[in-house]
């Protein structure tokens, strides 16, 4: 089943979601462990190119993913005695999760193009720098781009507990489902 159904995602869906929370993982490491380097260090160049190819990708991704989200269904809550409050909580932190990677990635892509050069991923194909930039951008699209890391590694945190919460206590399929395609069988 690649498209979702009304009580289940498709393996799209599934592919999409953990391979971004995957690498927006290894992206909050290796962003913890740049930001530790100094222009001395070994890896420093090595690192920001890795962190701005992958960034670059999972930006695709993440516009992928969206498409593939306005197009397809989704399912109905997997908890059906959720409260309305659960619900629209749920609603909001997926929205929330979404304009937060969008808007970290869009403040990854103007510190790297705040002297005009583009990006260069994995020394494929370049991404062109906007032709206008503002007084110190890298400074504060670098200080953008730690906050928000920050808030969506802890509410990505949140996500997951909830996850967890509904698959210990609720006893429901919400975790499963995004792990797993489910067929007659195992609904």
């Amino acid at each position: 089943m690649l498209k979702n159904t009304k009580t289940a995602y498709g393996w799209i869906s599934i592919l999409l979601h953990w391979v971004m929370a995957l690498t927006i993982a290894g992206m909050f490491g290796l962003g913890l462990y740049m930001v530790e380097l100094t222009y001395y260090d070994a890896w420093y160049k090595g690192s920001l190119d890795l962190h701005k190819s992958i960034g670059i990708l999972l930006l695709g991704f993440l516009l992928l993913r969206t498409l593939w989200r306005c197009i397809n269904i989704n399912p109905d809550s997997a908890d059906k005695h959720a409260s309305k409050f659960e619900v629209t909580s749920a609603h909001l932190v997926h929205l929330a999760l979404y304009l937060l990677m969008f808007t970290l990635m869009i403040s990854g892509y103007l510190i790297s193009t705040a002297d005009g050069r583009g990006i260069m991923v994995f020394e494929v194909f370049s991404v062109s720098a906007i032709p206008f930039s503002v007084a110190n951008q890298e400074d504060i699209a670098g200080e953008i781009h730690e906050i928000l890391a920050w808030v969506l590694v802890v509410l990505a945190g949140v996500h997951a507990l909830a996850a967890v919460k509904h698959h210990v206590i609720n006893k429901n399929n919400t975790l499963v489902r995004m792990l797993k395609v489910q067929t007659t069988e195992n609904k």
